[in-house]
């Protein structure tokens, strides 16, 4: 640098202000890990129920809050959207947004099936808008550290995954149990199974799935095997009526690593590979979790709209769109 210039790496940043669409579970950890972010400052909370927003607004010390949704997406303060409501409004939201000319993040799902997701992306393209699913466990330390791993081939080439996720949930109403608000265990749950698979294997060749469905056709539990072009194949299963083992475990010819539950965000790994003592009593290996675990994803969308991006690398569009055309065929084999 010659004297006179100025280093752009040290310029001040301009804030980018992010407005939040639900005042729900997933936001009260949102917003504390966008505070987190320097360069970043949540502007505004909505929330259909006027109450809520402002509640939430003076518990987390915002400047503003709103219960009119246009209002937000039309604000000029605002450069980017959260949303964090019910999935069954997440495709006409978001839409509403990039038309508005805001960059969006949504919360998994993006939206129902893949045709919605496909016309998401490309109305983001055509505005010129950041789109992303916040998909935070592909963004987490120990996930990027799984792919590091297996390069290194420490368990040989990978075959074959095994990954869970089921809680018994309560019947309380909620927007889970509601097939008209979203509903259904595949599209909460089972998403981050299907994920998981792909990010190892790509998009499956065959998928064999069977569930129980409720009268109305809500999905409540399922198990399905994805059958991969070079044979690797993945075991998975997701509920909301018991319980399945929430760990994963990524396996190959020298060995297998395990990610203890909850693997979608867990920090930690186990290498079961090297020798037979650490084969069955691997020593954990540890990943400092930022905030609630949001911060890395977050940061990682910040950047890539502050540069001009409209995907992200790490979960760009194609990924996304591939894993929704696996759930939507998991979801038409249970239906018959």
């Amino acid at each position: 640098m010659t004297a006179g210039t100025v280093d752009e790496t040290q310029r001040p940043q301009t804030p980018l202000r992010w407005a939040i669409a639900g005042a729900g579970t997933i936001s009260r950890s949102i917003v504390p890990d966008l505070q987190l972010l320097p360069g970043d400052h949540v502007e505004m909370i909505f929330s259909r129920n006027p109450a809520n927003a402002a509640s939430f607004a003076e518990e987390f010390g915002l400047d503003r809050w709103t219960d009119d949704f246009d209002s937000l997406v039309r604000d000029p303060g605002v450069d980017v959207v959260y949303l964090a409501t019910p999935f069954a409004t997440h495709a006409a939201m978001a839409r509403q947004a990039l038309l508005a000319g805001k960059h969006v993040v949504v919360e998994k799902p993006m939206a129902l099936n893949a045709d919605e997701v496909q016309d998401l992306f490309a109305l983001a393209e055509s505005q010129g808008l950041f789109l992303m699913e916040a998909m935070w466990m592909k963004f987490n330390p120990a996930f990027q550290h799984l792919f590091e791993l297996l390069r290194t081939g420490i368990i040989g080439k990978p075959s074959s995954v095994r990954a869970g996720f089921g809680f018994p949930l309560i019947a309380d109403g909620g927007s889970r149990w509601d097939i008209a608000r979203s509903g259904g265990t595949l599209l909460d749950q089972g998403i981050y199974p299907v994920t998981l698979a792909h990010s190892i294997f790509g998009e499956p060749t065959s998928i064999t799935a069977h569930g129980r469905l409720r009268a109305d056709g809500l999905d409540f539990a399922e198990h399905f095997t994805l059958d991969f072009a070079g044979g690797e194949f993945a075991q998975c299963a997701s509920s909301m009526t018991e319980f399945v083992d929430p760990s994963a475990a990524i396996n190959g010819a020298k060995g297998w690593i395990t990610i203890p539950g909850m693997f979608w965000t867990s920090t930690t790994l186990q290498i079961h590979a090297g020798s037979w003592e650490k084969m069955f009593a691997p020593e954990p290996i540890d990943h400092a979790r930022e905030g609630n675990g949001y911060v890395p994803m977050l940061r990682a969308a910040s950047e890539a709209i502050r540069a001009g991006e409209i995907h992200h690398p790490i979960h760009p569009a194609k990924d996304t769109i591939a894993v929704f055309r696996t759930l939507d065929t998991i979801a038409s084999q249970l239906s018959h």
